[in-house]
């Protein structure tokens, strides 16, 4: 693994995983985000997953266009995770429940 998947928080790791198991969040968005390539992510998920689950990951993903921007048609559009926080004006917004 590289120096930056070592410096992630237990909240960094959570957030990866989550990224992971979306289908239509690419690799790219995950290293764009956390600096950790695809082979990266699927180490971190080896190793943060029991092994059932890192299996049914690795058969879900695996030549996933979603997964892949090179692979993607034009219908599949940016997917915004419910987690994932609003920026607005360069501040991060807090959910309002």
């Amino acid at each position: 693994m590289n120096e930056k998947s070592k410096q992630l928080t237990p909240e960094d790791i959570d957030r990866v995983i989550a990224m992971a198991w979306e289908d239509r969040t690419p690799f790219s968005a995950i290293e764009f985000q956390f600096g950790l390539a695809e082979a990266d992510v699927i180490k971190l998920m080896k190793r943060e997953l029991k092994l059932s689950s890192w299996k049914r990951w690795r058969a879900r993903v695996q030549g996933r266009k979603t997964k892949h921007v090179a692979k993607r048609t034009e219908e599949v559009g940016r997917f915004k995770s419910k987690a994932q926080k609003q920026i607005t004006y360069n501040k991060i917004s807090k959910k309002k429940y």
